[in-house]
């Protein structure tokens, strides 16, 4: 009897303790591990030569292109995040509705994200290729370009393709999100809407919206760590070149460990804050733990 009441004691602990151990040596492990190398003084072949304190953050910071690889990461995040929650509202709503081939094109939806990421990026690079690709081939031919185009070679195209190319593949998940919010929403409420003589812009904005917000969250949290995190299409597709017109600040990282491993750790801790520092500031601002 007492071992029973010992065990009723601890609750649902025995239960969670695998999720637990699992946290601890999937997440906070490597975190605390990445902490602490971008204290210490490590040579390319990996031999620890002593603590560095915090020169590779002074290091870091001290970077010439560091400001602007911050500054294109946010603007990156932030397009792609907000052009994807938009074109999935839109999306969600169309497949919500009875017409048809509704099935087939719902299908034809989940192919982006079945699909390697890697694999769609080098896609989109041979398509955009300068010499061969299907884009300036199709363009000469057609008569709207008088030579062919490096799309790539330039920050100024290579940065919409590849925000494109990241928008197509964060649709599928953030789309099928808010479809299922939608399909939660009793019919009930949209026939007293009718009844009352709301018209169909404000059933969608004072029903519909309010109603996919536990949803809408989701995707957007989600997306936010996704495309914030976002590392093949940029290497597939520019390498975060030329120089680092490109890079966010995840291929800024992978770069630096070729010279400093010290400060690519650094630069990865810098990561880690502001993905958390992201995600609070979009739930302050959503207030989402708040009743409508």
């Amino acid at each position: 009897m007492s071992r029973r009441s010992g065990i009723a004691r601890l609750g649902p602990l025995p239960w969670i303790a695998p999720v637990i151990l699992l946290i601890l040596a999937v997440v906070i492990w490597p975190v605390v591990e990445l902490i602490r190398t971008s204290f210490l003084n490590i040579s390319i072949a990996g031999i620890v030569r002593g603590s560095a304190g915090t020169d590779k953050y002074k290091k870091l910071f001290e970077e010439t292109d560091f400001g602007a690889v911050l500054l294109w990461t946010v603007i990156w995040t932030v397009v792609v995040v907000t052009v994807t929650m938009l074109l999935s509202l839109a999306l969600a709503q169309l497949f919500n509705q009875k017409f048809p081939g509704r099935t087939i094109t719902r299908w034809a939806l989940i192919a982006p994200w079945a699909a390697s990421v890697l694999m769609t990026a080098i896609g989109f690079k041979w398509m955009l290729n300068q010499t061969a690709g299907v884009l300036n081939t199709l363009m000469l031919d057609l008569g709207l370009i008088d030579n062919s185009k490096d799309w790539l070679g330039k920050p100024e195209t290579a940065w919409p393709w590849m925000m494109a190319v990241a928008i197509f593949v964060s649709l599928p998940f953030t789309t099928y999100t808010l479809l299922a919010g939608l399909q939660t929403i009793p019919h009930e409420v949209y026939e007293a809407s009718r009844i009352d003589g709301a018209s169909s812009w404000q059933t969608y904005r004072h029903i519909t919206l309010p109603m996919l917000r536990p949803a809408f969250l989701i995707g957007v949290v989600i997306n936010l760590i996704n495309v914030f995190n976002s590392f093949p299409i940029i290497w597939a597709m520019t390498q975060g070149g030329p120089g680092y017109d490109t890079s966010t600040t995840m291929v800024f990282m992978y770069k630096l460990k070729e010279t400093d491993i010290g400060e690519s750790a650094a630069m990865s801790v810098v990561n880690f804050a502001m993905v958390v520092v992201l995600v609070l500031i979009f739930l302050k601002v959503s207030r989402w733990n708040e009743e409508d």
